[in-house]
């Protein structure tokens, strides 16, 4: 079945700037008050767009959704490959940047692509296989720095390292969320990082 998104005719500029502000405040919503609890006609609002504009750029709801999905990778992944994890300042910034932004809010919403996972992962196969698709982007990016570090400890592979090092932050951030606490997530990230570059634990550059 072709998606309708990829059926439609290519946009202007203009209607670029506009379907990625409606996906702006989209994903602002989601984050602050889930899926279920943000509305078609809140994100309308939001985004400063009519219902008719809505209704152009996206055919419901399950097709927006599918666009935060996307917009949320993007940022994040984005934002790891400009952090640098090629380098030992880089990872260090890296590690700064998810830790201050748990702590700006004290760690409410969790990660905003992780906690897409749990509410429409299991209702929606093409939403999962796109939340799906921006983890292993995500991993992909780190696994690249990592390699390019040349500090990974010897005998491990930087992809699988990559993972778990993924999963070391997810975990940390649904800790951090459920005690709202950055703490948890400072811990995960400092202990995996010192692990597999081969120092002890709680060892600082």
């Amino acid at each position: 079945m072709v998606n309708s998104a990829q059926s439609r005719p290519r946009l202007t500029p203009k209607g670029e700037r506009t379907r990625a502000r409606i996906v702006a405040a989209a994903a602002g919503l989601i984050y602050e008050r889930g899926v279920a609890g943000t509305t078609l006609e809140d994100v309308r609002a939001t985004a400063e767009v009519s219902g008719s504009q809505l209704s152009h750029y996206f055919a419901d709801k399950d097709e927006l959704v599918q666009a935060v999905i996307d917009y949320q990778a993007d940022v994040i992944v984005g934002a790891t490959g400009r952090a640098g994890l090629g380098s030992a300042e880089g990872l260090r910034a890296w590690r700064d940047m998810i830790i201050a932004q748990a702590r700006s809010t004290e760690a409410r919403g969790g990660c905003p692509l992780g906690s897409l996972a749990g509410q429409v992962a299991e209702s929606d196969p093409q939403a999962r296989a796109r939340i799906a698709a921006g983890f292993e982007r995500w991993s992909a990016v780190i696994g690249d720095g990592l390699r390019a570090s040349g500090r990974v400890s010897a005998g491990i592979d930087p992809e699988d390292l990559a993972l778990t090092v993924l999963a070391a932050v997810q975990g940390g951030l649904l800790l951090a969320q459920v005690q709202r606490d950055a703490r948890p997530l400072e811990t995960v990230v400092d202990t995996i990082l010192a692990l597999a570059a081969g120092a002890p634990a709680g060892a600082r550059d």
